[in-house]
């Protein structure tokens, strides 16, 4: 399903599915947003303490739902943080499959990327929260405008160095995200596989929150589920499962964030290094 490019003036929708947010560090996210000329519309709970840790449930799929049916709002953009899987049941798909939109998020937001993708098959898009705008970078803002107001996204364009773990080519349905939330959801009536189709899996993780040996349990949590069996790239199992594997610095917690398209074709060639997203019709 293709969504129409973010003009100039259009609204964002901003909410907190996962994190509790404060005027103090909204202000200068919203400002950077603005003077990049787009308006903003901030969810009614995003700044609630309901939970101690955040908003209930019902109050952030409420926030949620209503951007989803607010025709102004063209893009629904939300942080990480921990909880958005709790919002799972309570989000509108039908209404999102009436009223698609642009949704943006990373790390936690992995959960719900992913469960619009599978119950609605609206493409998403992983790889960038509020805090890109908080301290703007080049890099992250080409790939938001490429995405998102070009829409002439469809060659990866890297800004690290590649390393080839196992050689060769895949194309698949791109899928994937936070190496936790996405372990956590395999299996889940929120993430629906195909088993005509092949994926192309991305994964991601962070020092800062994780270390080697839970990120070890989490893929092996992923390579013991049926959906390994239709997958065509994956990192650390490369050679075992003979598929091609890149690593790279590009996406994610790191310094730069590239925006990768969650249910868009794309094709990796390990051997060249390079990531094409196949044409929306």
């Amino acid at each position: 399903m293709k969504i129409k490019n973010l003009k100039i003036g259009d609204v964002i929708g901003l909410v907190s599915p996962s994190h509790i947010e404060t005027p103090e560090t909204h202000n200068k996210i919203i400002s950077r947003i603005k003077a990049k000329g787009f308006q903003i519309k901030i969810g009614a709970n995003v700044y609630k303490n309901t939970y101690g840790y955040s908003a209930s449930e019902e109050e952030r799929a409420d926030d949620f739902n209503k951007m989803v049916l607010d025709k102004e709002v063209k893009m629904i953009f939300f942080r990480g943080g921990n909880g958005g899987v709790e919002i799972l049941p309570y989000i509108n798909y039908e209404a999102i499959k009436q009223n698609p939109k642009l949704f943006l998020s990373y790390s936690d937001g992995t959960s719900i990327l992913n469960a619009i993708h599978s119950k609605t098959g609206l493409i998403t898009y992983y790889g960038q929260d509020l805090d890109c705008f908080e301290d703007l970078r080049h890099y992250d803002y080409e790939q938001f405008n490429s995405h998102f107001i070009k829409g002439n996204a469809n060659t990866f364009i890297s800004n690290s160095e590649w390393h080839t773990v196992n050689s060769g080519f895949c194309e698949g349905i791109l899928i994937g995200g936070y190496t936790e939330n996405f372990a956590l959801m395999v299996n889940s009536e929120y993430l629906s596989i195909n088993n005509q189709c092949k994926y192309l899996l991305f994964l991601e993780d962070t020092e800062e929150y994780s270390n080697v040996r839970r990120v070890s349990m989490f893929i092996s949590c992923i390579e013991q589920s049926p959906f390994i069996n239709n997958v065509s790239g994956l990192k650390r199992f490369g050679e075992k499962h003979n598929v091609p594997v890149i690593y790279c610095d590009d996406f994610g917690h790191g310094k730069n964030h590239a925006i990768l398209p969650i249910g868009r074709n794309t094709k990796l060639n390990a051997t060249t290094q390079t990531l094409e997203f196949c044409k929306l019709w």
